[in-house]
């Protein structure tokens, strides 16, 4: 029996390249013009510098793609692992390696609910597998299409081990200790520099704390800054510096696996 695929759930055919829904795009226009709306008026008190500043929205929406990407596949990361887990479980109760991702997809429909990246992908597989496609072909295309390093070994060794005879189920055991050590390796070290993150999000908060603090308790005395050539020159490499300082800390506390 073929799987049909639920509604509204898709194979993603290329784990690097994020598309939005029209509601995450309008949440990130929206962010971005309110943040360019606030440097402008803080950093220029002009609604010209709000304009000139509204390019950067596109800039804001672009850059977080790469998050979303990594969310991405760190969630089918830690959903193949499970998957991994269910596969141990019905060869160890006898089922051939083919019969055993039907029997993971069961497992994994009562597992996860909708949201998933997993199941429409080991519906695919499934699929694929009753249509006499070569499982070992199937892996190697999750592996490429995910570009997730834990995915496309599991798919060489596993593809290696079908070919030469070896033993599968203990290929499935080693691959799903060594993502469960990453995961958590990954968690400890997110743990660790979480203070660090939040030090550095405070840190890039107190330039503009400063200017508010300024212009509330002391009006008229950041006056000479706002509308001349020289004070919008100065604002403006502030501004450079401060985004600078922003990317910066940022890179310096994104560590991942």
């Amino acid at each position: 029996m073929m799987y049909r695929k639920e509604k509204g759930s898709r194979v993603i055919e290329n784990y690097n390249i994020y598309q939005y829904s029209k509601k995450e795009l309008f949440m990130l226009i929206f962010q971005g013009i309110i943040f360019c709306t606030f440097f402008g008026f803080l950093f220029y008190n002009s609604l010209i510098g709000v304009l000139l500043l509204l390019p950067f929205v596109f800039i804001y929406v672009k850059g977080k793609k790469a998050e979303y990407i990594h969310k991405r596949k760190w969630q089918l990361n830690t959903e193949f692992k499970d998957a991994l887990l269910s596969l141990i479980a019905a060869l160890n109760t006898g089922y051939s390696i083919e019969n055993a991702f039907h029997q993971a997809l069961i497992d994994l429909r009562q597992m996860y609910g909708e949201g998933s990246l997993i199941i429409p992908e080991f519906e695919t597989i499934v699929n694929k597998i009753y249509m006499n496609q070569n499982t070992e072909d199937i892996l190697s295309d999750l592996g490429e299409r995910s570009d997730v390093e834990d995915i496309k070994n599991f798919a060489e060794v596993f593809r290696t081990a079908k070919r030469t005879g070896g033993d599968s189920i203990r290929i499935m055991r080693s691959t799903e200790k060594t993502i469960s050590e990453k995961i958590e390796v990954e968690r400890e070290i997110q743990t660790l520099i979480s203070g660090k993150r939040l030090e550095a999000k405070i840190m890039n908060i107190m330039p503009c704390g400063i200017i508010c603090y300024f212009r509330i308790s002391s009006p008229g005395f950041l006056d000479p800054l706002y509308g001349n050539f020289l004070g919008v020159f100065i604002m403006t490499a502030v501004l450079a510096v401060y985004y600078g300082i922003i990317r910066v800390t940022k890179r310096l506390t994104d560590i991942r696996v």
